[in-house]
């Protein structure tokens, strides 16, 4: 069934104000008010400390495509060192537009309906904060990334989460029709998934889009992943009859071309969305990136081979891991897309998948992030023995986690 997260506590009296709802949102103070570092800052650190191989972090270690980086340097070299337009370069908006008419034939304009910001997050951030409310509703499917409850408890709103649930990880439609009420000022969507590399199949975009009109919701879909699926295609939800008008999608150059560092991301909306969160984001970030934003022009604008190359190359990689994994004695839920894969260390005799990753370095020499790291603490026992590991890494990175996994099953 669908779930409320509890109302935002008070400002602890050791960290103040809105870092407090931020970090309570997102799980990173204890009832104590001491603040707590990040999973994922432990799970590194952890690596670090012990030379494990870290598949904890979703970033890639291989460099962007040639014709990427050449035009960035170019661009410096050029002197497009200071501030960029407001709204991002007019080059950037213009491959934006393109790129959203050739791959999923809706025009977009680029001069009102596109806005550059300081990757997904910025535009994710500065979408929650221009639309919500104190007291609207988010709804979210559950395991969730964790900037979506931070930034949903910095605008004084209150998650509802829709349960993912393993093996499969499909939604239940009916908690997603008890979730979405006329509270709801947003439906939150992330597709490919993270953590769980689930597409969202036709029925749950349909349903999504039917609450939303039925309820005046608006639909912020995070697309990230968009080009990084296996065996089924993205369908970007704007593009379903009755979404577009009420659609924020918000993409990213940083998982697509190997650049998460240069934080290159968009937002694709109506005008009057798009300025509402200008307005927001202009005080966030201002602007951002200034030679990276042609360089991901010129990503986006090469040819269909690259995107089929990149999706096939990480298909490839996935199932080099997801073998690896299995042989370890894990179970292994197949993704549809993005940059993980989800073990359950259930098999090996290990239900708690915190405790687990904590000690999988000095067992097996490599790290992971368990999911419980992306669900509310009431939902962590549903996904506690599950742990996410990342694929995108360079093949002898992978043999070298595959060959220390195995010393789990030896």
């Amino acid at each position: 069934m669908a779930t409320p997260a509890s109302d935002t506590p008070a400002s602890s009296t050791h960290v103040p104000g809105a870092w407090s709802r931020a970090a309570r949102g997102a799980m990173l103070l204890g009832e104590d008010g001491e603040q707590r570092p990040t999973i994922f800052a432990e799970m590194s650190a952890l690596a670090a400390a012990t030379g494990a191989v870290n598949l904890g972090q979703g970033f890639p270690d291989y460099d962007p495509p040639a014709e990427v980086t050449e035009a960035a340097q170019r661009a410096i070299r050029d002197g497009l060192n200071q501030y960029p337009p407001g709204l991002g370069m007019p080059v950037l908006r213009e491959a934006i537009a393109r790129h959203h008419e050739r791959f999923y034939g809706r025009a977009v304009d680029p001069d009102r309906e596109v806005l550059v910001t300081a990757g997904a997050t910025e535009a994710l951030a500065a979408s929650l904060l221009a639309l919500l409310e104190p007291g609207d509703d988010v709804v979210v499917f559950e395991p969730f990334y964790d900037s979506y409850a931070a930034v949903t408890a910095l605008a004084g709103a209150r998650l509802v989460t829709v349960p993912l649930l393993p093996p499969a990880f499909d939604p239940d439609l009916d908690a997603l029709r008890d979730a979405v009420t006329d509270r709801t000022r947003v439906i939150l969507l992330n597709t490919p998934h993270n953590p769980t590399g689930r597409i969202l199949d036709d029925a749950t975009l349909r349903l999504v889009v039917e609450l939303a009109n039925a309820h005046d919701a608006w639909i912020v879909s995070d697309e990230v992943y968009e080009h990084l699926t296996f065996e089924r295609p993205h369908v970007p939800v704007a593009t379903l009859p009755g979404a577009s008008e009420r659609t924020l999608t918000i993409g990213s150059g940083g998982k697509t071309f190997n650049a998460t560092g240069w934080k290159i991301g968009w937002l694709i909306a109506r005008p009057e969305l798009r300025d509402a969160v200008l307005a927001v984001k202009q005080f966030l970030t201002f602007v951002n990136g200034a030679p990276f934003q042609p360089a991901i022009a010129a990503g986006l604008d090469l040819p269909d081979t690259y995107f089929t190359d990149a999706a096939q190359t990480l298909a490839r990689r996935c199932d080099r891991l997801s073998e690896g994994l299995r042989h370890a004695g894990f179970g292994v839920s197949a993704p549809d897309g993005g940059y993980f894969v989800i073990g359950d260390a259930a098999p090996l005799g290990y239900d708690d998948g915190a405790a687990f990753c904590r000690r999988l370095p000095e067992l097996a020499g490599v790290v992971g992030v368990p999911l419980s790291a992306f669900v509310r603490p009431e939902h962590a026992a549903t996904y506690g023995s599950l742990v996410r590991f990342a694929f995108c890494k360079r093949d002898d990175v992978l043999d070298e986690a595959i060959a220390h996994l195995g010393r789990l099953s030896a």
